[in-house]
């Protein structure tokens, strides 16, 4: 699927793939159910709650890769871009097509970068909304905090798409 080029942010190419826009309206459609049927939020408020969801899960998208990008920096091999919209709701790096072979520890290093800034922003962000993770008022902020779990966690299981896939893969190269 050809991605559409959004131009540079940081100096990092950003490309979306028609599919997010597709993905970003049924996590919508998804996050504004869970909040009328399941928080019993009124219609009006719960398509709002999740847009504003919705927002927050792309705002922590991109905050997971710039943690990945910041690392990368850090090991002297930076990245040369972002693409929104793997699987309609992620995002993937891209790296320099003539990069040279890198050692495990540089692999690692970059693929932690973005977990550890995700962990950071559930501690914070946990420490803003102490109820985050529960319903009511917080509703909107229960999704946002979830994601930087989820972000954080994916670290330890292997889907051969995710940071711990990258990990593990160079942990056994080493």
């Amino acid at each position: 699927m050809k991605s559409i080029h959004l131009g540079k942010l940081f100096n990092l190419q950003m490309d979306i793939l028609p599919v997010a826009f597709l993905g970003t309206l049924f996590l919508w459609a998804g996050l504004s159910a869970a909040a009328f049927y399941g928080v019993k939020s009124p219609l009006g408020e719960s398509i709002l709650l999740g847009f504003v969801a919705v927002f927050l899960h792309w705002v922590s998208v991109l905050l997971h890769h710039f943690g990945h990008l910041i690392a990368a920096q850090m090991t002297g091999y930076s990245m040369s871009g972002i693409q929104f919209g793997m699987f309609g709701i992620l995002a993937r790096d891209f790296y320099p097509d003539n990069e040279p072979n890198l050692p495990p520890s540089i692999h690692i290093r970059r693929a932690l970068g973005g977990p550890i800034v995700s962990g950071l922003l559930s501690v914070i962000f946990s420490c803003f909304f102490p109820s985050g993770l529960g319903t009511g008022t917080s509703s909107a902020c229960s999704p946002c905090l979830k994601i930087y779990l989820l972000f954080t966690l994916q670290v330890f299981f292997r889907l051969s798409f995710n940071d711990g896939s990258t990990i593990l893969e160079n942990l056994r190269r080493k």
